[in-house]
C-alpha cells in the first residue's frame, strides 16, 4: 500500500543532568492518504513528542519517518496563537507571508476560505472578539493556507469548554473532509478519537510502545458526523475497548 505516512521503529529519549530519560520506544506505525488516524495514550507518555519529531522539529534517536515525496505537514497546535493585534483575515494570510507566497490570487482565495467556513462576516475582527470556535476555525484555516498534505492535530480542542469542543469538532471534522486532508489527531479524550477518526492507535505509559490498532466501523443515520458518531451503536463497545487498553498496566 502506497503510505502517506510511514514511522518505522521510532525511539527518542530526553537527555538531562539527571540522565535519560527514555520516551518512545520503537514505535511503527502507518497512515493512509485521505485517513484521519487518532493516537491516545496516558499523560506525559510522549504523544506531542511524537508529533514534534513527524513534523522534524526533533530528530530522533532511532528509526525512520517517511513522508511521502514532496508531500508537506501542516501543525495545529493546543492553543489557536492567533496574533491579537491582527485580523482574522491578516492572521490566515500569516503562513503565506513568511513563505512569501504572495502570488495576486492570495486575496482571492483568503476570501473564498472566509466565506466557505463562515467568518466572512469577522475578516476584520480582531481575535479577542471572536468566540473559542472561530479562533479554532481560523486557526485551521490559517494551517490550511499552506495546502500541507498531513495535518497533525496537538489536542486542538482541549482549551475549549465541553460544547464548544463538540461543536468545533464538527467543524474541523467538516472542513478536513471537504479539503480531502489527511490528519493525525492526539488526543487524551477516548469520546473525541472515537467520534472523528478512521482509525486510533493505542500508546502504552512511557516509554510509549504501540499497544494496539483498532479500525472504526460506526453506523450513522445519513452521512457520519463527530456527533453523531457518540450515538452510533458500537461507539459504547469501542470506548470500553481503548479503555481496557489505556487501563491495563500489564
Amino acid at each position: 500500500m502506497n503510505h502517506l505516512l510511514e514511522v518505522k521503529n521510532l525511539s527518542y529519549a530526553y537527555h538531562t543532568l539527571q540522565g535519560e530519560t527514555l520516551v518512545l520506544d520503537r514505535v511503527s506505525f502507518s497512515i493512509e492518504p485521505g485517513e484521519f488516524v487518532a493516537i491516545v495514550g496516558p499523560s506525559g507518555c510522549g504523544k506531542s513528542t511524537l508529533l514534534s519529531l513527524i513534523c522534524r522539529l526533533l530528530q530522533p534517536d532511532q528509526g525512520t519517518i517517511l513522508l511521502q515525496e514532496n508531500k508537506k505537514t501542516g501543525y495545529m497546535l493546543q492553543k489557536d496563537h492567533l496574533l491579537e493585534w491582527r485580523t482574522t483575515h491578516k492572521n490566515i494570510a500569516l503562513g503565506p507571508e513568511i513563505t512569501h507566497q504572495t502570488a495576486d490570487g492570495l486575496p482571492q482565495k483568503i476570501d473564498n476560505m472566509l466565506k466557505k467556513y463562515q467568518l466572512d462576516g469577522f475578516r476584520n475582527a480582531k481575535p479577542n472578539q471572536l468566540s473559542g470556535g472561530m479562533r479554532q476555525r481560523a486557526a485551521l484555516i490559517r494551517t490550511l493556507m499552506l495546502e500541507p498534505d498531513l495535518l497533525l492535530l496537538d489536542e486542538p480542542f482541549s482549551a475549549l469548554d465541553y460544547q464548544t469542543r463538540l461543536s468545533v469538532s464538527d467543524d474541523v471534522w467538516a472542513i478536513l473532509k471537504k479539503e480531502n486532508k489527511t490528519a493525525l489527531l492526539i488526543t487524551h479524550d477516548i469520546s473525541e478519537a472515537i467520534s472523528m477518526a478512521d482509525r486510533i492507535i493505542i500508546l502504552s505509559s512511557r516509554p510509549a510502545t504501540v499497544k494496539k490498532e483498532i479500525t472504526l466501523q460506526l453506523s450513522c443515520p445519513g452521512e457520519r458526523t463527530p456527533f453523531l458518531a457518540r450515538s452510533s451503536p458500537e461507539f459504547k463497545d469501542y470506548f470500553n475497548l481503548v479503555w481496557k487498553e489505556l487501563n491495563n498496566n500489564e
